[in-house]
Formats: C-alpha cells, structure tokens, sequence
C-alpha cells in the first residue's frame, strides 16, 4: 500500500503532518507493508533563493499581520510543534525558494533516500534556522543525509535534473485540486487534508488495508 504526500520543506504543518504519519505508521500493524512517497508542493514559487527577509517579516507582510499577531501564531504553532516532537525555533527561519530542495528529493527518490533527505531539509529550516534555498547549504544537509556527493553536485550545477518531476508532482497537485499542504493520499483513494491527528491518519490506514484484504 502506498501513501502519498505532497508538502513542501518550508511548511510548518508539513513538518508537523510528517511527524504524525510517522506516529501512525508505527502503530500501523503492516508498516512494513506501506510506502510513504513525497511530492513536490512550491508554497511561493516565486520566493527568491535566498531571501532578505525574516519569516516574521514575510509573513507580515504576506498577510497584513501585525508583528504581535505574527509573534502569537508562531507561538502557536510551535507548541503544537513541540506536542509532536519537533523543536521548531521560528525566529531563525529565513524564506527560500524550495525548487532545489524538491530536485534533491526527487534524486533520493531513486536513491531510496527520500525520506532522510526530507527530514534534514526541514530539521535545517525549522530547527536550525538553515537557508534551504542555498546550493552549498542544500549540498551538505543531502550529503549529510545519505546522497552522494556526485550526483548531489549533478543535480545543483544543472537545473533542468530532476526539475520535470517537479513539476509533475505540482501540476498532479493541480489536477486533483490540492490547494493546501500537507495533503496525503492513501491507497490512491483516500484524501486527507492537513495535519491531521496521528488517529486520524492510522484510522485511514486501516480502512485503505481492510479494503484491500476484503
């Protein structure tokens, strides 16, 4: 069985929304019968490599908040962070531009890696405050996540690697009307929307595996 997940590595609830199906998956009784497989979602494709800007700022500006609202949603958020495990320090966050980041993610794609690689690209944004837009700071989370130093230098020296897949997973994205990350599909006909609770998530799990054993 396959769950599918689109998100991007600068989307807080996608961190979150990944831990929580890690949650349910390790209380799933056929975990090891059910492959997770990321897709490409761009939140501003737009956004610069790397940008001036601090989260705070971006987001004020984005959506008219004052920098007290900003303050107390990402609070927020980093609580809800913290319940699940993750310690997120959103004051050290800077916008990028993560169509790099999703090209590496398609290269460990084929390399088995995905996952890993995932992971160290949001641990570096949320925990460590690392500019994932960054070529030399995309090179060394990857590596330091199981890629290899070659094909890692391959794909940022060449921007069309890698780059249609990208754009595969996005307009699939568009096909199917998701608008809003994390979005998950389990067995190709349960859709999920948000991060939702871990119960939720194995909730569909098992009925997707009781569909299929049926």
């Amino acid at each position: 069985m396959q769950v599918d997940v689109w998100s991007d590595v600068v989307c807080p609830w996608c961190y979150i929304g990944k831990r929580r199906l890690e949650a349910a998956l390790a209380d799933f009784p056929n975990r090891d019968q059910v492959a997770v497989v990321f897709h490409a979602f761009e939140l501003d494709p737009q956004a610069p490599k790397v940008s001036t800007m601090t989260l705070e700022q971006l987001l004020a500006k984005k959506y008219g908040m004052s920098a007290e609202k900003v303050e107390q949603v990402q609070a927020q958020v980093t609580r809800t962070a913290a319940a699940d495990g993750l310690d997120f320090h959103l004051d050290r966050a800077r916008p990028a531009n993560t169509f790099d980041a999703h090209r590496l993610i398609a290269l460990a794609k084929s390399l088995g890696k995905q996952a890993a690689v995932k992971e160290a690209f949001m641990n570096g944004y949320f925990v460590n405050g690392q500019r994932v837009g960054d070529g030399p700071t995309l090179r060394a989370l990857a590596i330091e996540a199981g890629l290899p130093a070659d094909a890692t230098d391959r794909v940022l020296a060449d921007p069309t690697l890698h780059a249609d897949e990208v754009r595969r997973d996005e307009a699939e994205a568009r096909k199917n009307n998701i608008r809003g990350v994390p979005f998950f599909v389990i067995d190709g006909k349960y859709g999920i929307s948000g991060a939702q609770p871990a119960d939720v998530l194995k909730g569909a799990l098992a009925k997707a595996w009781a569909e299929r054993s049926a």
